[in-house]
């Protein structure tokens, strides 16, 4: 491990006013970014720690929804009575990931820009694509876990369990930059190897997630998330599933399916939408649905598992709101 300087910023605009090309890297609750840089993934120069800027931890309700503060807690999330009654799959997924001190100290803001979980990544010793080589290792190699849609040229995994749900509920992302604030929807912020093999999102290096924000639920909206780990302790998801819907006269108004665990970003199932929606709410109708979706995966040699996997949990989650 390098050393490196440690600057507290006391603004948002002392951030995005850094020269980019510098190795600067923010710190919000370090779950992430230590274990990166105790393996030697990043070298910085140096860490902005974020905890020093005040009001970024907040979840504020407005006629316009819920607004959430990049630094709050994913545990003020899970024990926050209002997100439980309005946005129970956010609430899911807040209450599913890793374990009480985790909670205590990952922020919402860090858990939306996770970095993969892939294990040649992860090594030092190995340079993959993803970290200037010229090869994804896990094509030919260990691919368990690996992803089954949207690879290509490397097969990274989303690990967050939180922006499946924010993505099921039509959640923008609000980006401080040095040209001023911009908001785009929570979908539109990730992108895929086949764009920029080096990034996961769309974020420049002088640039910051400042707030996540909700819309009002629909009324009648149901929602869940389901997550499938391999470890009875905590563990990131195998295959996980954000499902959002409104259901009425026995039918299906509106429904959005966002996986986690399948993909280098969170996946939506936007095939299967467009043939559950408007009709009857069965279960067959549900499974053929999910089945000609998952027609269109390519696993690889050892998560072949995943399809029948994520067929199952999807068409239970969505079933659970009937």
């Amino acid at each position: 491990m390098n050393n490196f300087k440690i600057a507290q910023p006391k603004s948002v605009d002392q951030v995005i006013s850094l020269p980019p090309e510098k190795k600067y890297y923010p710190l919000a609750g370090g779950t992430d970014l230590l274990d990166e840089i105790k393996n030697e993934i990043v070298e910085p120069e140096t860490i902005i720690d974020l905890n020093t800027i005040p009001d970024l931890a907040y979840i504020n309700s407005t006629d316009k929804g819920m607004h959430i503060g990049t630094l709050t807690k994913v545990a003020e999330l899970a024990d926050n009575p209002q997100i439980a009654q309005s946005y129970p799959v956010l609430h899911e997924a807040a209450q599913s990931l890793a374990t009480p001190q985790l909670r205590n100290a990952g922020t919402v803001g860090g858990n939306i820009c996770q970095r993969p979980r892939c294990w040649y990544y992860r090594d030092p010793q190995v340079r993959c694509r993803k970290k200037g080589g010229s090869r994804c290792y896990a094509f030919n190699g260990k691919n368990k876990y690996h992803a089954i849609f949207g690879g290509g040229i490397c097969y990274i995994v989303y690990p967050s369990d939180l922006a499946p749900a924010f993505i099921s509920l039509d959640s923008e992302v609000t980006i401080g930059t040095n040209k001023g604030d911009k908001t785009i929807p929570l979908d539109e912020f990730y992108v895929l190897p086949k764009t920029d093999v080096r990034r996961e999102n769309i974020l420049k290096p002088n640039e910051l997630v400042k707030e996540i924000r909700i819309p009002p639920p629909k009324k009648g909206a149901k929602s869940t998330y389901f997550k499938f780990k391999e470890r009875g302790t905590w563990d990131f998801a195998v295959v996980s599933v954000a499902v959002n819907g409104i259901i009425s006269g026995g039918v299906f108004n509106d429904i959005k399916i966002i996986m986690g665990g399948v993909a280098p970003i969170p996946w939506r199932l936007d095939k299967a939408e467009k043939l559950i929606k408007g009709k009857n709410a069965t279960e067959e109708i549900v499974r053929n649905a999910i089945e000609t979706a998952m027609a269109d995966a390519k696993p690889l040699a050892e998560n072949a598992y995943k399809v029948e996997l994520a067929e199952v949990i999807v068409a239970h989650s969505i079933m659970s709101l009937v």
